[in-house]
């Protein structure tokens, strides 16, 4: 069986592409390790305990660590910071710092959180996760976070819904 999806030009395609998202920075602190990421595919999935839900490559070694429990954030990326997705944008291999040059405060759990260019942050850490296709998908309480500045946020739109 084949699935309108199945062609990267397909209109259903295109239409998931125009899905806006938000930009975030998901940084984590695994033991003495720690690195950030870009996502994109956030959104808020509970009121009370407040809770967020992110995806996440299956490939990305990041995934591995918020499966295994480690605390993370989200910050969320302000809306003229391309420097940040510029920054972050190609992804970092592990040990490979992440954060050289860049504002940088510490959450209650010691993540690394970037507070030049963002809006804030919110301290998570996963409850559960269920695997979807090419992501895992992350259900995650909010412990903590920081309002930084009013700024918009930055939103993102795609051409496709094949790809980031």
């Amino acid at each position: 069986m084949t699935h309108a999806a199945d062609s990267k030009s397909s209109p259903l395609l295109a239409l998931m592409g125009r899905i806006p998202s938000g930009i975030y920075l998901l940084t984590a602190r695994h033991g003495e390790q720690e690195t950030g990421m870009l996502a994109s595919w956030v959104m808020q999935a509970g009121f009370d305990p407040p809770a967020v839900s992110v995806a996440v490559g299956r490939g990305r070694y990041l995934a591995d660590w918020l499966a295994e429990g480690c605390p993370f954030a989200l910050c969320i990326v302000a809306e003229h910071q391309k420097p940040l997705l510029k920054h972050f944008g190609r992804g970092f291999a592990p040990g490979e710092p992440a954060f050289e040059g860049l504002a940088i405060d510490r959450d209650a759990h010691g993540v690394p959180v970037v507070v030049e260019g963002t809006l804030g942050y919110l301290s998570c850490k996963a409850r559960s996760h269920a695997d979807s296709g090419d992501h895992r998908i992350f259900v995650a309480d909010v412990l903590d976070g920081r309002l930084l500045s009013d700024e918009r946020a930055m939103v993102h739109h795609r051409k496709t819904g094949a790809h980031y």
